[in-house]
């Protein structure tokens, strides 16, 4: 009976509310408009270079350069796939606790006000702690392999999911509530039929951001705990100490992509789940 209640809220809202889906069209724009730009960066990264003094010009080194000198040197590049592997590891595990821990602690604010105002505040402290203090605070507990590096990844990556699932949650209307209490149904249930669902865009914000934010925690990470394997951040700065450009823009490159997959990889998913969930119910 509450699942014919939930679908039978949204299907009328969708009929009143919801325009009629347009036919999807090939987007000429979205496709040059991103090319022009590449384009555009290319000209300025080569033209950049020759504002610079040749003695620093390797810093900035053509773009060819980094795919032959860079990817292109089998030595650079299996160091870049291995640390790579790393990073992906200690990013995987790090938002998967986020999210897990993130959400948990979302809900559970959700029940009640008192539990948001106690310890939202708290939250927010943490967001704004500098991670860059209270790494070697980390590492002197944790130790200096890969469990601090997951543990950084966490801190940086779980405010925006407790931020956007909190939102979510709070953001159902005032009538849906209104109409479950009137049928009787309870706490739990009214969470998993009416308030997750209706918070799953905020969700999967949350998780996109976060995806992103949990390279930069396994690359941040790498910097200061130096034991073990090496990541996409330490080999940046060897590289960097050893003068060797190519191979330190070959890291940043794929660290960039790392985050760009990890980013698309929500966004796929919110395509799946969220949107088409969004398109039946219109």
């Amino acid at each position: 009976m509450t699942t014919q209640l939930v679908n039978d809220i949204f299907i009328e809202q969708a009929a009143v509310t919801a325009p009629q889906t347009p036919k999807k069209r090939f987007d000429a724009i979205g496709v040059l408009g991103p090319l022009t730009v590449f384009g555009l960066f290319l000209a300025l990264w080569y033209g950049g270079r020759l504002l610079l003094k040749p003695y620093k010009r390797f810093v900035l080194p053509p773009p060819h350069r980094i795919f032959t000198q860079g990817f292109g040197d089998k030595i650079v590049r299996e160091k870049i796939l291995a640390a790579t592997w790393l990073d992906v590891q200690v990013a995987v595990v790090g938002l998967g606790i986020a999210i897990i821990l993130g959400m948990f602690i979302a809900i559970v604010m959700a029940q009640s006000r008192t539990l948001e105002r106690s310890f939202y505040p708290y939250f927010v402290a943490l967001q704004a702690i500098p991670i860059l203090t209270i790494s070697p605070l980390i590492g002197s507990i944790l130790g200096y392999a890969k469990s601090p590096r997951i543990f950084v990844t966490v801190i940086i990556t779980i405010f925006p999911i407790i931020a956007n699932t909190l939102f979510g949650l709070r953001g159902v209307e005032d009538g849906y509530h209104d109409l479950f209490t009137l049928h009787g149904v309870g706490r739990w249930r009214r969470l998993l039929t009416l308030q997750l669902p209706a918070a799953s865009p905020s969700i999967f914000t949350g998780f996109r951001i976060s995806a992103g934010l949990a390279v930069i925690g396994a690359i941040v990470g790498d910097v200061f705990y130096r034991q073990g394997d090496a990541g996409l951040g330490l080999l940046v700065d060897v590289y960097n100490s050893r003068l060797r450009g190519p191979a330190t823009w070959a890291c940043i490159i794929t660290a960039a992509a790392l985050g760009l997959i990890f980013f698309g990889f929500f966004s796929v998913l919110k395509g799946k789940f969220v949107d088409v969930w969004n398109e039946t119910k219109s």
